[in-house]
């Protein structure tokens, strides 16, 4: 069978997608000037020591402070006490308790959509079902109207771009440029919602962000709130959109196994987390060193930039056996499409609520989707990323 990075034209440097492992498990790239980890076990003690491998990994870029407004309560790049702080904050919104009265607007909300397209030859995963499922469910998560919700594709620009994060100046536009340039739009609409919520506060997630206080008992700024809430929805209605239509593509690529978990669907848990690990969304994260470290058996001095390979780590044959074959009961499946540690990813529960209830519906109404071999999947360019802007699907 042919691999599903050359089936689709994947980027290249998806090599663990063609079945292959790294030359190396930590190398430096020059012409780049990072560090890229492979390694199962490397990765996980990158995530977990987060005083020697910090998030704060945006300041060693060359266009860094072209972008500081926009990294202001950026959660992701926060570390210490303020992080710990702000990220408890925000967790009780994320929780599995609280995320289960969402469920039946889930459900509600994916019969509905798919209503809208029963009777089709086929139909646009994406745009049809998997978007409008997340974004409906976040637009009542942060208390603005569902009709809006077509500002969150902004979220997506930065994944169009295939500027790779370096700390060399390449010339031209730089990776945070690449990543901040069109969302300036959903920041001003974020912005008025803010500024509501500070004079009339709700229980939605705006008005908790909007409340939170600092380590030192202060308030976040307007502009701390927005980037807060960008990374929100990052966390949120993104991850729940790609993780639909990723599965969906792996599904489509190993009908054997869609077969099965049509047949029984108590195995739709497991077919996420092994599609989470055999398909990675998200194929890398960021950190910076913040003392000279022995690592691997290399010598990583301090301020360097470390690329840490989530997707590549997945197919570790050290930590999985049998890394390349999807295993729908694979056990234990300690997949790291979510991270580890500090930084573990607060919208892991909510995507994988999404899931289960998206494919439930799909395998109901649809038990023979498939895509579409005469209209491909269009992926985003992103070097990090491995998402799909739209995916065609045919219904017989």
């Amino acid at each position: 069978m042919t691999n599903i990075a050359d089936r689709w034209g994947l980027n290249d440097e998806f090599f663990w997608l063609r079945d292959k492992q790294p030359e190396e498990l930590v190398s430096y790239d020059e012409k780049l000037g990072v560090w890229n980890v492979y390694g199962y076990p490397e990765t996980v003690e990158i995530l977990n020591d987060h005083e020697t491998f910090s998030s704060d990994a945006v300041r060693l870029l060359p266009d860094a402070a072209a972008g500081a407004q926009y990294y202001e309560g950026d959660l992701s790049g926060m570390t210490g006490a303020e992080h710990a702080s702000l990220r408890k904050q925000a967790d009780r919104m994320f929780k599995p308790s609280a995320l289960a009265k969402l469920e039946a607007r889930l459900e509600k909300d994916a019969a509905d959509l798919l209503d809208a397209v029963e009777g089709k030859d086929s139909f646009e995963l994406i745009a049809d079902f998997a978007e409008p499922l997340s974004g409906n469910l976040f637009c009542d998560m942060l208390g603005v109207p569902s009709s809006e919700r077509e500002l969150f594709k902004l979220v997506d620009k930065g994944l169009d771009s295939e500027v790779k994060v370096s700390t060399v100046d390449q010339g031209g536009e730089g990776y945070v440029e690449a990543q901040i340039k069109h969302i300036q739009p959903l920041r001003d609409y974020l912005l008025e919602h803010i500024a509501d919520r500070r004079k009339n506060p709700g229980e939605d997630l705006l008005s908790v962000i909007v409340n939170m206080k600092r380590h030192d008992g202060t308030q976040l700024s307007d502009n701390e709130s927005v980037n807060f809430t960008m990374v929100m929805l990052g966390a949120g209605y993104l991850t729940g959109t790609v993780l639909i239509g990723d599965t969906m593509l792996v599904l489509d690529h190993l009908p054997e196994e869609a077969a099965r978990v049509r047949a029984d669907r108590s195995l739709i848990p497991g077919m996420i987390e092994e599609a989470l690990r055999w398909f990675t969304p998200t194929a890398a994260t960021y950190r910076a060193t913040s003392r000279e470290v022995e690592f691997a058996g290399k010598t990583i001095p301090a301020d360097q930039y470390v690329v840490a390979w989530l997707a590549a780590a997945n197919r570790d044959p050290r930590q999985f056996s049998n890394p390349n074959v999807f295993d729908l009961k694979r056990s234990p499946n300690p997949q790291l499409a979510f991270g580890r540690g500090t930084h573990y990813c607060l919208g892991a529960h909510l995507a994988r609520m999404q899931g289960r209830i998206a494919f439930n519906a799909l395998m109901d109404r649809f038990p023979n989707l498939s895509a579409d071999p005469d209209n491909p999947p269009k992926f985003f360019p992103s070097p990090e990323m491995l998402g799909m802007h739209s995916m065609p699907v045919l219904t017989n």
